[in-house]
């Protein structure tokens, strides 16, 4: 799969508005965001990427913010190149330690995950995915039923394996993440994880203690409704991929219609990971 870079300049007196555009950008597709010393990357499939869209939508803040962007086509091979060139170690606290196969390992670490750096979402760079993470450590996930609702890298699953559940459910709808699910699975020795690829139709037809869903705002209020139907009576649920201030409440208000009650929420850099119960 290509995908198209867009490298965005912003007016330094007005990068704290770049999280505006970030946010418009994520409602039409662009997965992943890195920080530059002038602004900000965002990447999407090259299928989905459409540019007349893309200037109708961020036209809207024009007036407020100073920006300009330039577009690049990243094959695929180039893109992994990047990846890899870029992929430093991450640290959540002194508990987890992600890092690739080509860094030296950590074992003072409790818990260290080995990613693959490929295209997929979920190389814990991302705040999201720290975010969720961190969220991981303050809840027992020992002998729990687990689903990661578009896994991308299969890093959540991975982690709730080592803190202890036994029985995993990852999914994704892109092929990419699928297979590097698999691919990453097998780096960390982590077994008995059935891996989907697909949507919210996909998800078994079981109850779940816990469901871990880092995605974006639209999808998370789509899909809300099949994992209430999933989530067992007092289940947790954490969820993440969108802004505090833009998404949060209305997350929230989603959530509540079926059942599922927000108890708290972590923030990084605006965006949010969220923990709701299902009463």
């Amino acid at each position: 799969m290509n995908y198209y870079e867009l490298i965005f300049t912003i007016m330094s007196a007005e990068s704290h508005h770049q999280d505006l555009l970030i946010n418009e950008l994520a409602q039409l597709g662009f997965d992943t965001f890195e920080e530059t010393d002038f602004g900000f990357k965002a990447y999407i499939p090259s299928e989905d990427f459409d540019k007349g869209q893309v200037d109708g939508c961020l036209e809207l803040y024009s007036d407020m913010i100073s920006f300009s962007y330039e577009v690049n086509l990243i094959p695929q091979k180039n893109w992994n190149e990047v990846w890899e060139s870029n992929f430093n170690p991450i640290r959540v606290g002194n508990q987890i330690y992600v890092r690739a196969t080509f860094h030296e390992p950590k074992p003072e670490f409790p818990h260290e995950i080995v990613i693959d750096p490929k295209m997929a979402f979920g190389t814990g760079h991302h705040d999201t995915t720290c975010l969720m993470m961190s969220s991981m450590l303050d809840t027992n996930l020992h002998g729990k039923n687990v689903l990661d609702m578009g896994c991308g890298t299969g890093i959540l699953a991975i982690l709730a394996s080592k803190l202890g559940a036994t029985n995993l459910t990852a999914i994704d709808y892109d092929m990419l993440c699928y297979k590097s699910t698999f691919e990453n699975t097998a780096l960390n020795r982590v077994k008995g994880v059935q891996i989907i690829c697909g949507s919210k139709e996909d998800i078994p037809d079981e109850e779940f203690d816990v469901i871990l869903a880092n995605i974006n705002r639209n999808i998370l209020t789509d899909q809300m409704p099949r994992y209430s139907e999933v989530l067992k009576p007092g289940g947790e649920i954490y969820l993440s991929g969108f802004y505090e201030h833009t998404d949060l409440d209305i997350i929230k208000e989603e959530a509540q219609k079926h059942g599922l009650n927000y108890i708290s929420h972590k923030t990084s850099n605006h965006w949010v990971a969220a923990k709701f119960v299902k009463v």
